[in-house]
């Protein structure tokens, strides 16, 4: 069994894929979740390819069981946890005259109450990380659109809002237990959830995925006197 352990949900690609391969790296025992079977099964067998002890849960992650199902199966299979990324996210654009109930309910679900619900199916593990190490690690993937109202994106905007403010509730909650929050707040990154807009902000132009993994990096190396809670990732030239 490792003696460290993770999870981490969007992890079929992009972000959450490029953080699970990082902690992977540095000997941490994985589960792995994402809403398609197919592709998380083959994100796994990638990791698993490269010598790491993963495990995968595909459901949908704004799914309250689906939730209770991924961290049961994580206790069962390492029995700690010490990183928590909450990645899992969906933007869907719409003006607001023109909002459609269903794809509003998606994006709270799964952007919002999903990271609700992993704290609090987790807490007992990260306690129990934070008492041994002091510096057990919640990241949850916001975005720059939460720092900034964008029109058509203002559901989405307004769910990764919600997380930066939930972050820092949690610093002030449970950081004195040895538990780290930290909201990420990337711009375009180059994933699948970005071709929208490729068009106009080429794909080699937009932030790595793996320039957001080696922040989280960076976060693990930290010491437990160190909390950051929150970073930005923007483009050359992209106002604050």
């Amino acid at each position: 069994m490792s003696d460290r352990a993770a999870i981490v949900t969007g992890a079929s690609s992009g972000i959450g894929l490029a953080i699970a391969r990082m902690l992977g790296g540095r000997g941490y025992g994985l589960t792995v979740a994402a809403r398609r079977p197919e592709k998380l099964e083959q994100a796994a067998e990638g990791l698993r390819g490269e010598g790491f002890d993963v495990h995968h849960v595909a459901g949908d992650l704004g799914d309250e069981a689906t939730i209770q199902r991924v961290v049961a199966e994580h206790r069962e299979r390492f029995g700690r946890l010490d990183v928590l990324v909450n990645n899992a996210g969906v933007g869907i654009g719409e003006a607001v005259a023109d909002l459609t109930s269903r794809k509003v309910d998606i994006q709270l679900n799964t952007n919002l109450r999903s990271v609700f619900l992993f704290y609090r199916e987790c807490a007992d593990l990260l306690r129990a990380a934070g008492k041994e190490h002091r510096n057990a690690l919640v990241v949850n993937t916001a975005s720059i659109a939460g720092k900034h109202g964008q029109g058509w994106l203002s559901v989405y905007g307004a769910t990764k809002a919600a997380v930066i403010n939930f972050s820092m509730a949690m610093h002030k909650e449970l950081a004195q237990e040895g538990i780290k929050s930290t909201a990420l707040c990337p711009g375009f990154v180059d994933t699948p959830m970005t071709d929208f807009v490729k068009g106009s902000v080429p794909a080699d132009e937009m932030i790595a995925p793996d320039d957001i993994a080696i922040a989280v990096g960076a976060l693990l190396d930290m010491s437990p006197a160190c909390i950051v809670p929150e970073i930005q990732f923007i483009r050359p030239g992209e106002a604050l």
